[in-house]
């Protein structure tokens, strides 16, 4: 009799149970692995590529909800900060922060979602209020934009040169802003 594993068996060409499993499992994900990367690097055409898209960043890639007051994009305006926005009572924490900013709609090209609401700080600033005296814009600190990395799925054309695979790409994403000490530099 010859020992495989913990088990005897009676004959050479016997192949115990654990064996038989580890085999099961080994042919089983070699058939299986074909299916899974066909899927994740599925082609679509581009009347399907949409809901593809949707169905993608609803189970895998989970989205930030968008905040309600979204401006179009445009141009950074060169006007001063706000600082009379510290004289009325503000709901919003974008209008309360010392480093005030507005949420402004940005396009992305072959990604989705397509669109997305980012941050924009509106001083270069921040706003301070000192004693009794209104508030002013110290530029002894800086407004710098809060990132935040979200996923976004890129439109890539296949090999086949008509159809469109999704491909998960980071983008960093401002979503607020907040107040830093200058930076200084420090001779050595």
């Amino acid at each position: 009799m010859r020992r495989t594993g913990d088990e005897e068996c009676p004959s050479f060409r016997c192949v115990c149970s654990s064996q038989i499993f580890i085999i099961i499992i080994i042919i089983l994900g070699l058939l299986l692995a074909p299916v899974w990367t066909f899927k994740m690097n599925r082609c679509y055409d581009d009347d399907e590529l949409s809901d593809a898209a949707d169905r993608k960043l609803r189970s895998h890639f989970l989205q930030p909800p968008e905040p309600s007051a979204v401006e179009e994009e445009a141009e950074p305006s060169s006007s001063s900060c706000p600082v009379s926005l510290y004289q009325q009572r503000l709901q919003e924490m974008s209008d309360r922060s010392v480093s005030p900013w507005r949420y402004v709609l940005r396009h992305l090209k072959d990604h989705y979602p397509s669109s997305y609401a980012e941050a924009r700080c509106l001083c270069s600033g921040c706003i301070l209020i000192r004693d009794r005296n209104p508030p002013t814009e110290s530029l002894d600190y800086n407004s710098v934009p809060i990132k935040q990395s979200r996923i976004f799925l890129k439109r890539e054309l296949c090999s086949d040169g008509q159809k469109y695979h999704l491909t998960p790409v980071n983008v960093e994403v401002a979503v607020g802003c907040t107040c830093v000490r200058v930076k200084t530099s420090t001779s050595s």
